[in-house]
């Protein structure tokens, strides 16, 4: 039997906006195994962002049941959910994220410095791996505006993958780059998948991104209304 990263079973999420309650998710249920690198597709409005930050630990749901590499996520707390984050999930976002006044380097040893229990050395030490495996181990003292979006994007992917978490998710991460860099990026990461088993997941409206991945799932009004491979 294959091992499951994801098992979602009636994934709601309710928003209060005033006297108006707007469901965002409506009885989702989605599974992922290790491995696969899945693409959700939705048009706006449809739930997958915030599909994207229940599966990343982001939020809670507001009933359903979620099992993150077989530890049940549900009803954790917000520093219960931030420990487990930090420890199986990365990001990869559409903006980069990165902080501007710091070091390429910098950028990627900070999930490490939460984690704890490691030393200086080991933490630059891990980070520079990190940024050598996307092809940037001769920028580690750069900053974000000295680098090029491509650049960037890929101290991104290095951030996420320095603590080699259970998933990478990836919110648009081609979003902002050209298409040279676009196909780089992603390039990158499906070279992770292979090398290392890292389940990637990844949400955008490119049908040609989602026509590389194993699996297109495509969310409306709440729920997946299509999962084909």
């Amino acid at each position: 039997m294959t091992d499951l990263v994801v098992e979602a079973k009636g994934l709601t999420k309710v928003y209060q906006m005033g006297d108006v309650e707007v469901h965002a998710l409506r009885g989702l249920d989605i599974n992922i195994a290790e491995h696969e690198v899945v693409s959700i597709m939705g048009p706006s409005g449809s739930g997958k962002s915030t599909l994207m930050n229940m599966l990343g630990c982001l939020d809670r749901p507001t009933s359903g049941s979620y099992l993150l590499d077989g530890e049940q996520v549900s009803d954790l707390n917000d520093d219960q959910l931030a420990e487990i984050r930090n420890r199986k999930v990365g990001f990869v976002f559409q903006s980069f994220n990165l902080l501007s006044r710091t070091t390429a380097l910098s950028n990627v040893e900070l999930p490490l410095r939460y984690k704890g229990g490691l030393s200086t050395r080991e933490r630059r030490d891990m980070a520079a791996e990190a940024l050598k495996a996307v092809g940037l181990g001769a920028r580690i003292k750069h900053r974000p505006n000295e680098l090029s979006g491509g650049e960037q994007q890929r101290v991104a992917m290095a951030r996420a993958l320095v603590n080699n978490p259970s998933i990478i998710m990836a919110d648009e991460p081609t979003g902002n780059l050209d298409s040279k860099s676009g196909e780089e990026i992603m390039e990158l990461l499906l070279n992770l998948n292979r090398d290392k088993g890292t389940c990637l997941i990844i949400v955008t409206h490119d049908p040609e991104i989602a026509a590389l991945t194993d699996r297109i799932v495509t969310i409306r009004d709440g729920v997946v209304v299509e999962d084909s491979k």
